[in-house]
């Protein structure tokens, strides 16, 4: 059989709608072989995401299949793997979406190497983002270290095209192409299924809510978020596709868009972003305790919006975000702890745990990151009174107190004692140094 053919290798890009690699690598040769590598390393990081990656996975490959062609399966070493299978089909080239973690990184210096060694075309694509990492620049510098001045650049400048789905893969013939293991067990009881019809029938079924993201969007009992982080994540929707479909380039839900690019932009220059304190100059001076990091991540501090918060991101594998900024603000500005062990919480239980969302808003939290004023703290009570008025949150995953009636639920030592004691619920932790005023 004549003609060219290249190596699609597939990552956290796992759709066939808005897929620059594989719609380039469609058009510019005769075969294309889809291919993603289970790697072992990976695998044991979350068992949340690795279920979902799965669904995600068996989701693709009918989506190729349908196409015409298929996912080749392997196991191993990403590169060695990749630089294996074009050798099998006799291709000459590999394509892949660029990427910024250190992981990412790795594994491109390790590509680079092997394809050149191997006389094979190396091509990166984007993808990940609305706007490649390196598309906008300050003057004088090589990224944005502050969120305004870039968001101003971003909607400005001009943004790439959408592509359409390949009307056909052709797969070299013999192929094999391996099986999906079996579904395995995440740890959440009521997380969300992966795959790319899931991702595109959610962003459909949530559009119509759009109008209200502004009022909404915070208010943590009526949950109007578009909960659409996990596939972003993994790339069953495109952030590209979602930011078209929501318009307005200047409105509440885009700007979110705008904050994912912004981390990853920071984090392209950064690459120490989940192990080193961003801020130049950030004074670092966390206490370690075990017992208090247990109770946050465990929801069982004595505070309810905390707990609320911790109980939903270890039921549901994904916490509201305005969830998010409380209990990490209790845990680094109230209890004194390090924002990488909560950010190693996170990363275990968060469906869309991303290296540069992730550590990004952690040290946003934290102080130690992008925050213009990286002193400023988060009084959980004021925002539990603001964002959870009736307590209807709390109420939901704090099922100890589903029986104080109103805003008492959000300070429950302040109970009359006779009631507090019947409630099987801990009193707050005591913080290091003086107690904060909400707590006396």
């Amino acid at each position: 059989m004549t003609g060219r053919t290249a190596v699609v290798l597939f990552t956290r890009d796992l759709r066939v709608h808005d897929h620059p690699a594989l719609a380039t690598s469609c058009a510019a040769f005769t075969r294309v072989v889809p291919l993603y590598v289970l790697d072992p390393a990976l695998a044991r990081r979350s068992p949340n995401r690795t279920r979902f990656l799965h669904q995600s996975l068996a989701v693709l490959r009918d989506a190729l299949r349908g196409l015409g062609g298929d996912l080749v399966v392997r196991h191993g070493d990403p590169v060695a793997e990749t630089i294996r299978l074009a050798g099998e089909v006799g291709a000459e080239a590999v394509a892949l979406t660029a990427d910024v973690s250190r992981y990412a990184e790795r594994r491109a210096r390790r590509l680079r190497v092997e394809c050149e060694r191997h006389r094979l075309h190396l091509r990166f694509f984007p993808g990940h983002t609305v706007l490649d990492p390196g598309a906008l620049t300050p003057a004088g510098g090589d990224h944005y270290r502050v969120f305004g001045p870039y968001h101003r650049a971003w909607i400005a400048q001009q943004w790439r095209a959408e592509l359409a789905v390949p009307s056909r893969v052709v797969l070299p013939d013999g192929v094999p192409t391996g099986a999906l293991p079996a579904l395995p067990a995440g740890e959440s009881p009521d997380v969300v299924g992966g795959g790319e019809v899931e991702a595109r029938r959610r962003l459909a079924r949530w559009l119509p809510s759009l109008p209200n993201y502004a009022d909404l969007h915070d208010d943590l009992a009526a949950d109007d978020t578009s909960r659409l982080s996990p596939y972003l994540r993994f790339g069953c929707l495109s952030p590209l596709t979602v930011a078209n479909h929501a318009g307005d380039r200047a409105s509440p839900f885009v700007r979110q868009l705008c904050w994912r690019d912004f981390h990853h932009q920071v984090t392209a220059a950064f690459p120490d972003i989940s192990r080193k304190a961003y801020r130049r100059g950030a004074a670092e001076h966390w206490r370690y305790d075990a017992d208090a990091l247990a109770a946050w991540a465990q929801g069982r501090t004595g505070l309810p919006i905390v707990d609320a918060g911790m109980r939903q991101l270890r039921a549901q594998g994904w916490l509201h975000n305005r969830a998010r900024l409380i209990t990490a603000g209790y845990l680094t500005k109230t209890l004194g702890l390090d924002w990488r062990d909560g950010q190693a919480v996170y990363f275990r239980w968060l469906l869309d745990g991303d290296v540069a969302d992730n550590s990004g808003n952690w040290q946003w939290v934290a102080g130690t990151g992008n925050d213009t004023k990286p002193y400023r703290g988060f009084n959980p009570i004021r925002q539990a009174e603001r964002y959870d008025p009736d307590g209807a949150y709390v109420r939901r995953w704090v099922p100890e107190l589903a029986a104080v009636a109103g805003k008492a639920v959000q300070q429950p030592w302040r109970l009359p004692d006779a009631l507090r004691r019947t409630l099987d619920y801990p009193p707050p932790l005591a913080p290091p140094g003086a107690d904060p005023v909400w707590l006396r």
